[in-house]
C-alpha cells in the first residue's frame, strides 16, 4: 500500500437507452471527510448510497461530487401546467389584493415558476426502471471513485518520495550536529568549567545554592544530544509511518510539531556559529515537511 494524497479529480460518464449522464468528483485537502453532493432534481435518492461508498473509500479531504443527467432524445416541446399555474395565479392575486402596491403578476415571472414548464420526456418512471436506473448510475459512480482513488494515489506516490527525500536530508543535518565539536563531551566539559570559574569570580559573589543553581542551568543548556536523540526518534517514527500505508496526514501532522519542538530547543541551546546554523536549516526543512504533509490523506 502506498501514501495517498487528498487532491484529485474525475470524470466519468455513462448512458442507458434513454439518458446520458456524467459523473464529477472532486477532491481538496481537508481537516477531515467533508462530502458535498449535487444532484438533479429527482435524483436524490442516490444520496445515501453514494455518500456510504464514498466513506469506505477515503478517510479525509473534502469531496465535491456531481451528477448531471440529460435525455438522449430533445425535441419534444415543454408543455404548461395548468393546475400548478392555477395555484401560482390564486395566491399572487390573493396577495395582490392584500397588498395593492406590489406589482402584478406577469407571464414571464410565473411560466419561470417551478413546475409550470413541464418536460413531457420527463414522465413518471416506474418504480422497477427506476431502481434499474439507480444500479447503473451507481455503477458509474464506483468507476467515478475507482479513478478518484487512482488519482490520489498516483499524487500520494509522487508525495512520499519528497518526504522521504526531505526526512533524508533532516537526518543529515542531525548527523552533522552530532558529529560537531560542540556536541563532543569533552569540549562540553571544557566550557562548562569555564563558566563555572566565571561564575566563581563574579562579584558580588554568588551564594553556593545560587551557584549550584546556575551551574545547573549551564549543564542543561550546553548538552544538546537529547535533542539529535528525539530528532532521530522522530525521524524513525516518520519512515514506518509513511512505509505502512494507512491514512498517517494527521499522525504526521503531529509528529512535525514534534520535530519543530526540538529543532526550536536546538537552536536556542546552541552557543556554536555551525550548530546553530544546522538548527536554523532544521527549522527550514521541517516547515516544507510540514506543507507537503497537509496535502497526505
Amino acid at each position: 500500500m502506498s501514501v495517498n494524497s487528498m487532491t484529485g479529480y474525475a470524470r466519468v460518464q455513462g448512458q442507458d437507452d434513454t439518458l446520458v449522464w456524467s459523473w464529477e468528483a472532486k477532491s481538496v485537502n481537508g481537516k477531515g471527510l467533508e462530502l458535498r453532493f449535487r444532484f438533479p432534481a429527482g435524483y436524490d435518492f442516490l444520496e445515501l448510497t453514494a455518500r456510504e461508498a464514498v466513506q469506505k473509500r477515503f478517510k479525509r479531504g473534502n469531496l465535491m461530487i456531481s451528477l448531471n443527467v440529460d435525455r438522449l432524445k430533445k425535441g419534444a416541446p415543454l408543455v404548461v401546467d395548468e393546475a400548478v399555474l392555477a395555484q401560482y395565479i390564486e395566491i399572487a392575486c390573493r396577495w395582490h389584493d392584500k397588498a395593492p402596491g406590489l406589482a402584478s403578476p406577469q407571464v414571464d415571472g410565473l411560466l419561470a415558476l417551478r413546475g409550470v414548464l413541464v418536460d413531457p420526456g420527463e414522465e413518471d418512471v416506474a418504480p422497477e426502471l427506476l431502481e434499474a436506473r439507480g444500479k447503473a448510475l451507481m455503477v458509474s459512480f464506483g468507476q467515478a471513485l475507482d479513478a478518484l482513488t487512482a488519482m490520489r494515489t498516483a499524487e500520494g506516490r509522487r508525495l512520499a518520495d519528497v518526504l522521504r527525500g526531505q526526512l533524508t536530508e533532516i537526518a543529515s543535518l542531525v548527523g552533522q550536529a552530532e558529529k560537531l565539536a560542540a556536541c563532543d563531551p569533552a569540549t562540553i566539559k571544557e566550557r562548562l568549567r569555564l563558566q563555572v570559574l566565571a561564575l566563581l569570580d563574579a562579584v558580588p559573589a554568588l551564594s553556593e545554592e545560587r551557584l549550584a543553581q546556575e551551574a545547573a542551568l549551564i549543564a542543561a543548556k550546553a548538552d544538546v544530544r537529547e535533542e539529535l536523540d528525539r530528532l532521530s526518534a522522530h525521524l524513525s517514527a516518520a519512515g514506518d509511518l509513511l512505509a505502512s500505508g494507512e491514512a498517517v496526514g494527521r499522525r504526521l501532522d503531529f509528529l512535525c510539531q514534534e520535530f519543530n519542538r526540538e529543532a526550536n530547543t536546538l537552536c536556542s541551546k546552541a552557543n556554536d556559529i555551525e550548530l546553530t546554523r544546522i538548527g536554523l536549516a532544521l527549522k527550514a526543512i521541517i516547515e516544507q515537511f510540514r506543507e507537503q504533509v497537509q496535502n497526505i490523506e
